[in-house]
């Protein structure tokens, strides 16, 4: 089924059940109030939101309306916690072999992942306010799993399933500003404003076969300014969304409702191109000898768009938004 938050007086917004053709929607108030509070009570609500799914799509529903992306929030405008990976090894590799550093011990064995803001996620078209360009603004295309309560030291195969749903997502980065917090091993905190998300929330049956091994099967198309940037195919993580949550899990239990991360989908074919500034810019160094692309300006506008590798439209809508800067 495909779930949406439209935008409301909650800070948790209010839950709909929307089409597989994304055109219609239905309330789902009767069953649940939001997303947030579906998650933790997933046993009893998602055979109810199923139900309202099955009579969407069979055309007849009571009361559905036309879903507009546009009024909606992130499926979670806020998470118990978000935790993002780096999944995609040739992502790394590449940093390392442009900036000449030794490769991250057991990179290829243990995840890396961070620990970030999961307060204010920001909806599909909102305008991302920055109080500067100087801080290197980059986008970074990639997607996520919403997983219901895990146990502390659970299998891959465990967490695996508690995932629930899966998430198209823009974890914003400002580039200028990370290197310093790295060094100083507490790591992110300045270079990772909000995360904007996709309008939709699926679980994994609407991916068919390409939900599988894990892995999210879909090209990540991206756009900045209206010009192609890359379309890298996200069945490439060297690591599986099970292993993920694992990883995150193994000293703590993780609640309802958090967020697993992939990391910028990254492929090894450089044909495919990429789905962040700094890897377009990283090739170049590699290639040229330096960077010649810049980071986002003000005004500038961002799209990006899940397809299947048939070129199909993928399950979770677009996100479409452009960088403004922030004023008090």
């Amino acid at each position: 089924m495909k779930l949406a938050t439209l935008k409301s007086e909650s800070e948790d917004g209010r839950l709909v059940v929307v089409s597989r053709d994304l055109v219609h929607a239905i309330d789902a108030s009767a069953v649940v109030a939001n997303l947030r509070e579906a998650v933790r009570d997933w046993d009893r609500c998602a055979p109810l939101l199923q139900a309202l799914y099955d009579q969407l799509n069979a055309g007849n529903p009571s009361n559905p309306f036309v879903f507009d992306p546009r009024l909606c929030a992130a499926p979670l405008p806020r998470a118990p916690q978000w935790c993002d990976a780096s999944a995609f090894l040739n992502h790394g590799r590449l940093m390392e072999r442009a900036f000449n550093t030794a490769p991250i011990p057991d990179a290829d064995t243990v995840p890396l992942m961070y620990q970030g803001a999961s307060d204010d996620f920001l909806g599909p078209h909102q305008d991302v306010l920055l109080p500067s360009e100087a801080d290197g603004i980059d986008f970074e295309g990639e997607f996520g799993v919403i997983v219901g309560p895990v146990s502390m030291g659970a299998t891959a195969e465990q967490a695996q399933q508690a995932i629930r749903l899966l998430v198209q997502i823009n974890d914003w980065s400002l580039r200028v500003l990370g290197p310093r917090e790295m060094r100083t091993g507490f790591g992110f905190l300045q270079a990772k404003p909000s995360c904007s998300f996709a309008p939709v929330a699926v679980t994994p049956d609407e991916l068919g076969n390409a939900w599988r091994d894990g892995r999210i099967h879909l090209q990540l198309h991206v756009t900045w300014n209206g010009e192609r940037f890359g379309e890298p195919n996200a069945g490439e993580m060297n690591f599986s969304f099970g292993q993920l949550i694992a990883h995150a899990a193994r000293t703590r239990r993780l609640s309802a409702g958090t967020i697993v991360g992939s990391g910028t989908v990254s492929n090894l074919d450089r044909r495919a191109g990429s789905a962040c500034i700094a890897e377009r810019r990283v090739i170049e160094m590699i290639d040229q000898g330096k960077a010649q692309t810049g980071f986002m300006k003000f005004g500038d506008r961002v799209q990006m768009s899940a397809k299947f590798e048939d070129g199909a439209s993928g399950p979770f809508g677009e996100i479409d938004q452009r960088v403004m800067e922030f004023s008090l």
